[in-house]
């Protein structure tokens, strides 16, 4: 049985970090372009800007960098940054304009400077969104490898963020699908097929995919679908389910319960993550989408207006689950949680 802590990732010490860190930051600018305090923990940061708010995300791909130079494969990994910038900028009811990027390098050469190149492209059409600029640096003495980080910059008019405060009892969760992995939990996914499997970049999975495939397969841009959304129905709150898994929905309104029980069947990458690294449910859920990328809470009568908009767009997607203002499971009644449904039994994700 192994865990995403024994891969080396502890998502509880990253929150304390993250705390202990924010706690010696006081300074703030308290002018015309000061930050938008509702938004502090959310999924992106904002600083007013006349009628708007300006949006700033940024983030990396992460581990997910070591599969490619396994594979020496870069084609794919710029549109997972892209995806994790937009994709959170998107969760504020934000339109992502352009991007600056950062690679940082041990050494690099033209052909993988092409692939990522391509990647970039591919995301940023996708995303409908500018590259403005960005810098590379040679770091021999610092990184091993290559590391791509970006920083997202999106818009949204001050009386239409997005932020879950207007999130009830009754309304229901729609899950957009994953296009598989993303670009979370790749410590613990390599931890089990390389080292517990024993595998390689080439083996192939009983499902006919490789696991170089699978790992590398980019993660799913929902801008267009989203925004879509966000123009013809009243959407309530956004989540873009990453590291932690559904425990991102807690990032919206707190005082609910999320519940999660009708689920579809998740991808056959998670099946065999769980059944070689005899993974437990509830170290799944922690650590992985688990075939749901993206989240939308809208009120029941919007839910088919906002399926049909992601299907038009190619995106499975499907109500499952709601919002209660508690859950009995047993003699326990839970409150402020996200409860996820699965194989007949309750899971309750802290």
């Amino acid at each position: 049985m192994v865990t995403y802590r024994d891969a080396g990732v502890d998502i509880y010490k990253e929150d304390r970090v993250i705390r202990a860190l924010i706690s010696q930051i006081t300074f703030k600018r308290n002018d015309s372009f000061k930050p938008c305090e509702e938004l502090i923990g959310h999924y992106a940061g904002a600083i007013e800007f006349g009628d708007y708010y300006l949006v700033l995300c940024t983030d990396g791909v992460g581990s997910k960098m070591v599969v490619a130079k396994m594979a020496n494969r870069y084609d794919t990994v710029a549109i997972d940054m892209i995806a994790m910038n937009v994709n959170d900028a998107i969760s504020i009811g934000a339109e992502p304009v352009a991007l600056v990027d950062y690679i940082a390098v041990e050494d690099i050469d033209e052909n993988i400077a092409r692939q990522i190149g391509k990647g970039l492209n591919e995301g940023l059409k996708e995303a409908n969104i500018s590259l403005i600029g960005g810098e590379t640096a040679t770091l021999p003495d610092i990184v091993k490898g290559i590391d791509i980080a970006g920083t997202v910059l999106a818009v949204v008019r001050r009386d239409k963020v997005i932020t879950g405060r207007d999130i009830k009892k009754g309304d229901v969760i729609v899950g957009l699908r994953s296009s598989g992995i993303h670009s979370n939990g790749l410590s613990l996914a390599r931890k089990v097929f390389f080292e517990i499997g024993n595998m390689d970049i080439h083996h192939e999975l009983p499902h006919g995919k490789t696991v170089g495939e699978e790992l590398l397969t980019p993660t799913r841009i929902y801008v267009k679908p989203v925004l879509e959304m966000i123009k013809k129905v009243k959407v309530k709150g956004l989540a873009h389910i990453t590291g932690g898994g559904f425990r991102k929905l807690r990032r919206l309104k707190k005082d609910v319960v999320y519940l999660i029980d009708n689920l579809p069947e998740p991808h056959p990458i998670f099946n065999e993550i769980q059944r070689v690294g005899n993974v437990p449910d509830e170290e799944m859920f922690r650590t992985f989408n688990m075939g749901i990328g993206f989240c939308v809470i809208v009120d029941k009568k919007d839910s088919e207006k906002v399926i049909e908009i992601a299907n038009h767009h190619n995106i499975p997607a499907y109500v499952i689950g709601k919002v209660l203002k508690e859950v009995e499971i047993g003699d326990e009644v839970i409150k402020n949680k996200v409860v996820v449904k699965y194989k007949n039994k309750y899971i309750v994700i802290e």
